[in-house]
């Protein structure tokens, strides 16, 4: 049993790095293609950047807890094959996009669908013992910070000769992903551990509803809401504040992602395994949050670009936080519900995508257009690293109501 969860542990990490070298790729060339089809300027760009994120977060809003409930039914198998084909004719639309509004179509498209990550939490919470389950949760953080290790680095190489051969080249990955898991991925959820598909608890506002049911867990998921909004600082506004502040190109851009990508994959795929166990997840929320919001004010005042790579160190350290928070989340919820939970949770991190990037990009453009009172392009970065703090203050609180036992530390 225990070499069968391994292994399964190896497909699921596949999978994602595939998915996770397809989004990579296009990051780096995303800023200049949206200035090329709008005609604006880098400030213009960021508010068009941010809306399409939103326009992707209003459909994975509504449709993850469908997806979500749906693997509770029929298992995770066939949700994630669909999310990753989807996602494959989702960047061939993009490759070939004349103007704005194709854009806008291929978001929406991968939001519907785009349930790879949802799925494969689900995937993990099924495989997963209350001993290994964050060491498993960080195995996929691992997945995505090697993908962004390839993924960007190779966009950006890319993008230097055409803004658009990334996504194709993404199309191209995503699909082998696909016709891979059609013929190497085996199925997580046994058939006992299903349950019938009830639209009440699929529509996105029951899916969040159905977050109060889990006892225990409240103030810990609203700290993750603010995890989620501050991470938007970076997510969404890593390319243009670097491209304002000190004008890296397409290369280098890819080059800082691909660190990223390296450093997370270190914290997630490595230290986190002896990190959590000894501090134990409650510590390592603390330290985590704590570390992020260091590293998010160092990027905010970094005057040099070489600072930003060095302040990378201090914000990727803070990765130990989040698989300690799922699995203490995780552990209070019954395994024929793992989906739903995290349909829910994909639910709610859609509505922070929502409020995060307009939020971000918006700061951004206020504080770089030529009408600004001050000219501040990190101040994205300040608002992320005060969410944090709060986030931070709201889980200690939480932990310390419910009287959260300490049950990863080895004394």
């Amino acid at each position: 049993m225990a070499n069968s969860r391994k292994a399964a542990v190896g497909f699921i990490f596949i999978t994602l790095l595939i998915d996770t070298i397809g989004f990579g790729l296009i990051i780096p060339v995303f800023p200049h293609l949206i200035q090329q089809l709008v005609h604006g300027t880098l400030s213009q760009a960021s508010i068009w950047s941010g809306w399409l994120t939103f326009a992707y977060a209003v459909m994975q809003f509504v449709c993850a807890p469908i997806i979500g409930n749906l693997s509770d039914k029929y298992g995770r198998r066939p949700v994630l094959l669909l999310s990753l084909l989807a996602f494959g004719l989702d960047y061939i639309l993009l490759s070939f996009a004349p103007t704005i509004w194709w854009l806008f179509a291929g978001r929406i498209i991968a939001g519907i669908t785009g349930a790879s990550f949802t799925t494969a939490a689900a995937y993990i919470a099924d495989i997963s013992t209350n001993e290994n389950r964050a060491q498993n949760f960080g195995t996929v953080g691992a997945a995505f910070g090697l993908g962004f290790i390839i993924g960007p680095a190779i966009g950006g190489l890319l993008g230097e000769f055409n803004p658009r051969m990334p996504f194709m080249v993404a199309a191209g990955l995503t699909l082998l992903n696909f016709a891979y898991g059609y013929f190497v991925l085996p199925e997580s959820l046994s058939k006992e551990n299903r349950r019938p598909f009830s639209w009440s608890r699929a529509n996105p506002l029951g899916s969040l509803m159905q977050l109060k049911t889990y006892q225990g867990v409240g103030g810990l998921i609203i700290a993750l809401v603010f995890v989620y909004i501050a991470a938007h600082s970076v997510q969404s506004t890593w390319t243009f504040i670097n491209i304002a502040k000190f004008n890296w190109s397409e290369g280098l851009i890819g080059a800082s992602l691909a660190i990223v990508g390296l450093l997370i994959a270190v914290v997630q795929g490595g230290l986190i395994r002896f990190i959590n166990p000894w501090l134990g997840n409650e510590r390592s929320i603390y330290m985590g949050l704590g570390l992020y919001a260091l590293g998010l004010f160092l990027f905010a005042f970094a005057t040099q670009s070489w600072m930003m790579f060095v302040f990378l160190v201090p914000y990727c350290l803070g990765g130990i936080a989040g698989p300690a928070l799922q699995a203490v989340i995780t552990e209070h919820v019954p395994a024929n519900e793992q989906g739903e939970l995290q349909g829910a949770l994909t639910s709610l991190m859609s509505v922070t995508m929502i409020v995060g990037p307009l939020l971000m990009n918006n700061l951004f453009s206020w504080f770089t257009a030529k009408s600004a009172p001050i000219h501040f392009p990190g101040a994205p970065f300040l608002a992320g690293g005060i969410f944090m703090l709060i986030s931070a203050a709201i889980a200690a609180q939480s932990m310390k109501r419910d009287a959260f036992v300490n049950r990863g530390r080895k004394d």
